[in-house]
């Protein structure tokens, strides 16, 4: 037991989020979900996809446009089916997903204010599938606080 022992709380919570294909999902709402039943008021909350072809984005959430020209600009820097790519095991998007997910991150972080998200107006959490078949991906959501 440390000093922090006394006075800092960690809630961890995982979910599943099924990916029909390529593309970005909004998780935002369940993560609030998790903090609010954490019951810490004022913290950190991580969050991290237990997958190396799916990712987490932190994105404007009001026009779903942003996304999909990220989706573009990410097709023309990573392309599927580039003959560059020796790890094509699992087909023609396999590499370019693992490339993407270290591109954008699988994990974040952002201020527990007030027992919410101390998200920003426009912010939205996101997980991003990279791959073009449909998945199950787990996050883990983890909130250290008072």
């Amino acid at each position: 037991m440390t000093q922090w022992d006394d006075i800092m709380t960690t809630h961890q919570d995982s979910f599943q989020v099924s990916t029909p294909h390529r593309g970005t999902y909004e998780i935002t709402d369940k993560i609030e979900q998790i903090i609010h039943q954490s019951g810490i008021r004022m913290g950190v909350c991580q969050v991290f996809t237990h997958h190396t072809s799916a990712s987490l984005i932190l994105c404007e959430n009001a026009d779903p446009s942003v996304r999909s020209d990220l989706e573009s600009f990410l097709h023309r820097l990573v392309p599927d089916s580039d003959p560059i790519y020796d790890h094509i095991q699992e087909g023609a998007d396999d590499m370019p997903a693992h490339i993407r997910s270290i591109l954008t991150n699988m994990d974040l972080s952002f201020p527990v204010t007030q027992g919410r998200s101390g998200l920003g107006t426009w912010q939205g959490v996101y997980l991003y599938e990279h791959r073009t078949q449909p998945h199950r991906r787990r996050v883990t959501v983890t909130i250290i606080g008072d």
